[in-house]
């Protein structure tokens, strides 16, 4: 995106949003409370254009950078695209961790993007993310009785249940887990650089 896109956005939201740019990529920092006016406006304005929404992602910051980081734990990025100009946009929106009993929550962009409901789904599915005003929020990848959310950094990389047919109900149940935990680091560290032609 060049320089007068960037003037662009922010003569169009008068300032009010950070915007940063790195890797030749530029990225919108909208608050929650904000991403449905921001959406319908990118999408709207003729000057920016952005009709298509190529991705929808869900971050857990948990552990970013070694304990480091002291910022909002989960993120929501929107990956945006404007066929007619032929840019892109993100749109990143950080989503505070109020605890076990309430999630992190977001209105749901489907009604400006219809390709959302899915992608809402998936975010909502993995991470715990609330989209609010979703037409159709339930889990997409995992069993409806899944106890978790898997991308989490802080789920237990052997989970919580494991799933068995059970022949006298006829039906896939649960049980607690007892698989013991593994270590995962690499039993073989190698120093120095690799060469991979033989």
């Amino acid at each position: 995106m060049t320089a007068e896109r960037i003037e662009l956005l922010r003569q169009t939201f008068e300032n009010h949003y950070e915007i940063r740019e790195a890797y030749g990529e530029v990225t919108l920092i909208v608050p929650p409370q904000d991403i449905l006016q921001v959406a319908e406006k990118v999408s709207a304005d003729a000057s920016l254009n952005f009709k298509q929404l190529t991705d929808l992602v869900g971050i857990d910051y948990l552990y970013y950078g070694n304990n480091g980081y002291a910022g909002p734990r989960f993120a929501v990025n929107y990956q945006l695209l404007s066929l007619q100009h032929n840019i892109r946009l993100r749109i990143k929106s950080y989503l505070d961790d109020t605890g076990p009993e309430i999630p992190p929550m977001i209105d749901s962009v489907t009604p400006i993007w219809p390709i959302a409901n899915w992608l809402e789904r998936e975010v909502f599915d993995l991470l715990g993310i609330v989209f609010i005003g979703h037409p159709d929020l339930r889990r997409i990848l995992t069993d409806y009785g899944f106890i978790g959310h898997p991308l989490r950094k802080d789920f237990p990389l052997v989970g919580h249940v494991e799933m068995f047919y059970d022949e006298k109900e006829k039906r896939v149940a649960y049980k607690p887990n007892k698989t013991e935990y593994r270590n995962e680091v690499p039993r073989v560290i190698r120093q120095g650089k690799i060469n991979y032609d033989g």
